[in-house]
């Protein structure tokens, strides 16, 4: 394991919620939604409805309140948009860099950690982050961020750069398909070492010619939240 992702899970000993604190980690389900996984058979993805009924029978059928999953997940619901450059198999971005959380449009997103605001965005194109908070946290000496995508529009309405949030309180909502690239409800939460320069925005999926540098750069965010 690279030293950066053993400092990450050095952070915490437990669970630590990253959406509502009203669901505990026993109403969590893991979810495959990898190209060929069987939770998508006969199921249109580009069709955001069709995608949350599919979450919402999933969580039924499981007894749980909350589905999580996808990181360094190989994905073809991508393919729907140009905005992950389909064209070439080498630069075709289609594997997961965050955790995705499935449940309800506005619930509230949580901070995991204390950190301040870096900044913000509404990351409007097709099948990309709607809106999207970036957090800054220093702990121990070492700086590093955090990224929340698919969030509701209110949510970086009155936010500010530098605002500063404690563990446990409430940074957005997650919005809903008509403002979050046209997905079913779900937070994607990243944990980025290096920013490189970007604001409001980060990659949340790669190609695999770029997978090594990723790898060191976006570690596991379960190693952190312990689900």
């Amino acid at each position: 394991m690279h030293s950066f992702s053993k400092y990450i899970e050095g952070l915490s000993q437990n669970f630590v919620p990253v959406i509502s604190s009203e669901f505990s980690n026993k109403e969590y389900i893991a979810i495959d939604l990898s190209k060929n996984s069987a939770v998508l058979e006969n199921i249109d993805v580009s069709s955001s409805q069709a995608f949350e009924e599919c979450i919402h029978q999933y969580l039924l059928v499981n007894k749980a309140k909350v589905a999580y999953g996808g990181y360094h997940e190989v994905r073809g619901i991508y393919s729907r948009s140009m905005h992950f450059n389909q064209q070439d198999p080498m630069t075709e971005r289609s594997i997961h860099l965050g955790l995705d959380i499935w449940c309800n449009a506005a619930t509230a997103v949580i901070a995991p950690l204390n950190g301040k605001v870096h900044s913000f965005k509404n990351n409007n194109n097709f099948g990309d982050y709607g809106p999207t908070i970036i957090l800054e946290h220093t702990i121990g000496g070492v700086s590093f961020y955090t990224l929340y995508g698919h969030l509701s529009v209110t949510s970086i309405h009155a936010i500010k750069i530098g605002q500063e949030f404690d563990r446990g309180a409430i940074i957005g909502n997650l919005g809903d398909s008509s403002v979050n690239g046209d997905y079913a409800p779900h937070l994607h939460f990243q944990i980025i070492k290096d920013m490189q320069g970007n604001f409001g925005d980060y990659p949340g999926v790669s190609n695999k010619m770029d997978m090594p540098y990723y790898i060191e750069n976006c570690p596991d965010p379960n190693l952190l939240l312990k689900i």
